[in-house]
């Protein structure tokens, strides 16, 4: 069980029966009454986004997570197979668990991957991937002097709006936190 004090972001706590991350804390000391911390919290499971308070006096179910950085190996369909890069030990997590972040990851990609009792719960990706053009329309000549974009299908599956200038087997750079293009990547 976890104190008050000891909330911190990055934290995983048991509530209402799921796992949260804590994505923010906000320690308040009024003058008058006793302490409190503002939390939002991210369900691991469903990404959904909570906001609670705790009191000086509430228990907090605190979960001891591991942090082990993995590399993807593949998908079957159902379950994508990770692989933790100091041990070799393989890992499945199901498709389902990962919703959007699917789309950002391609074969050797490295993560990290939040254990607990044995399983892995979650993932983190890279804040950039880099990821190859399988499909664009061309740019049409004359058309920039507006920051115009065009839909690109990645080889993930992922489209993404692009400049006009970007072209099929091209590599660019994609932002996971936005899901949107940074940059032409020169491979």
């Amino acid at each position: 069980m976890a104190q008050l004090n000891d909330l911190k972001t990055g934290m995983v706590v048991r509530f209402k029966g799921d796992l949260y991350v804590i994505t923010q804390v906000e320690h308040v000391k009024p003058g008058k009454g006793s302490a409190f911390a503002r939390c939002k919290l991210k369900n691991i499971k469903t990404g959904a986004v909570i906001e609670n308070t705790w009191k000086a006096s509430d228990t907090i179910d605190d979960v001891d997570v591991e942090k082990r950085k993995m590399q993807y190996l593949y998908n079957d369909g159902s379950f994508i197979t990770l692989m933790d890069v100091e041990t070799y030990d393989q890992y499945q997590m199901a498709i389902d668990d990962l919703g959007d972040m699917i789309k950002f990851m391609k074969e050797n990609i490295e993560v990290d991957a939040l254990i607990y009792e044995g399983n892995v719960i979650a993932i983190e990706l890279p804040f950039f991937v880099d990821l190859k053009v399988v499909e664009t329309e061309p740019g049409v000549k004359g058309d920039t002097a507006t920051s115009a974009t065009k839909p690109a299908t990645l080889e993930t599956g992922l489209v993404v709006q692009v400049p006009l200038f970007i072209e099929e087997g091209e590599t660019i750079r994609i932002d996971t936190r936005t899901g949107k293009y940074v940059e032409r990547v020169n491979k």
